[in-house]
């Protein structure tokens, strides 16, 4: 393909990923894998810079473009080289018009600057949000060690973040790997790992996720459990779930079930849980303002009413988490967001509406404190964006 084509087949992605993101459909990493997947002239060298193009352009504009065309030009205002290849040639783009629309620069909607401005966050925080995610790794200490996968990979880096991370270079291909089938290690980001340890699960426990998806901090709280005690790995999303136990089984732990929740029924599903677990982990649906870099589209997908309702999912799960946790036992809220009505500021709700219960400081290798909970940024901490909190019922 020539330069100026792949200027037009990304446009024409774009267009692709901003019907999806104003109509809820498919992610940009799944129109990217399907667009290329039907198109297998596009070689190796073409898909890479395609991609980046894409990627470019989404992190270019705060508000939502109005077309693809628009999304590119705004990259090619600063990009001479790339306003070259406007061109009108042959597949590539036609000549950019005299006061033709351009997308605006930004790091969020407007609505979304003002509540991370409210939640502490500078700008110098906000546009590290955009930034390019990390390649991170936790290794599975059930089957093997991290000095022993290290040398698998050229330029893998141990992570003082969590014990069993390593930082890989972003394109290495790790799903590949003999180790990877093997169950040696998952992809995971080093702030994911690190707020499943500061869990605290230990060998003996009865443990419940009780929002546990494909299962990521399932596993990695096995890990920490040596594949000793019990774990109920709970969700609303079948398609989720069902990819837990063969994840399970690749990695060796045997610790894990499953239970398939209903929506708004989940107290009723886990009855005879009740005060029986020593951790509770809600790793709660939530905006997931903290994972940008990773799918930077997504902001333009959420709304203040969105927002909203993640704040009273949250809210609700919290609650039901408490009733299963004996007296004693500890229940850790987990949100892969940066803002406060998510954060600090559901913990706060949390321990005035559940009196018993009390927030514990965490002791951590990074992160700092929000309300009464730890928080992880891109910028300051090199990971995803979290916020964690554990909250301990007096017994």
């Amino acid at each position: 393909m020539t330069p100026a084509a792949r200027v037009q087949m990304a446009i024409d992605i774009l267009d692709l990923i901003l019907a999806a993101a104003r109509d809820r459909g498919a992610a940009a990493d799944v129109i990217l894998a399907r667009w290329f997947a039907e198109r297998r002239f596009a070689g190796s060298k073409d898909r890479r810079a395609v991609r980046a193009l894409v990627y470019d352009a989404i992190r270019h504009s705060g508000e939502i473009p109005i077309s693809g065309r628009a999304a590119m030009l705004a990259v090619a205002q600063q990009r001479p080289e790339l306003a070259a290849l406007f061109d009108g040639s042959h597949y590539g783009p036609a000549p950019i018009a005299e006061g033709e629309a351009v997308a605006g620069q930004g790091i969020a909607p407007a609505w979304l600057e003002a509540a991370f401005e409210a939640s502490g966050l500078d700008a110098r925080e906000r546009a590290a949000l955009l930034d390019r995610a990390p390649l991170d790794l936790r290794v599975n200490r059930l089957k093997t060690t991290r000095d022993l996968v290290a040398p698998l990979f050229d330029g893998a880096e141990p992570l003082d973040i969590a014990p069993d991370a390593l930082r890989l270079p972003e394109d290495t291909p790790v799903d590949r790997s003999e180790a990877y089938a093997a169950g040696q290690f998952e992809v995971q980001d080093a702030g994911s790992q690190l707020v499943s340890v500061l869990a605290g699960a230990a060998p003996g426990m009865t443990v419940i996720d009780l929002c546990a998806g494909g299962g990521g901090k399932t596993l990695a709280v096995a890990a920490a459990m040596a594949n000793q005690g019990r774990i109920l790995a709970c969700d609303v999303d079948r398609p989720r779930l069902s990819r837990l136990m063969p994840r399970a089984e690749r990695a060796g732990v045997t610790i894990a079930e499953t239970l398939l929740l209903d929506p708004g029924r989940e107290a009723e599903r886990l009855s005879e849980w009740r005060e029986r677990a020593d951790l509770v982990v809600v790793d709660a649906p939530c905006s997931g303002t903290g994972t940008w870099r990773r799918n930077p589209e997504a902001r333009w997908r959420l709304t203040p009413a969105q927002l909203e309702r993640y704040v009273d999912t949250q809210a609700h799960l919290l609650d039901v988490a408490a009733r299963l946790v004996r007296p004693g036992g500890v229940l850790i809220h987990i949100v892969c967001s940066l803002l406060d009505a998510e954060g600090a500021g559901q913990v706060e709700r949390f321990l005035a509406a559940q009196p018993g219960w009390s927030a514990v400081p965490l002791a951590a290798p990074t992160g700092r404190p929000r309300g009464d909970g730890l928080r992880l940024t891109p910028l300051h901490d090199g990971t995803d964006g979290f916020f964690v909190a554990k909250l301990v019922r007096q017994c």
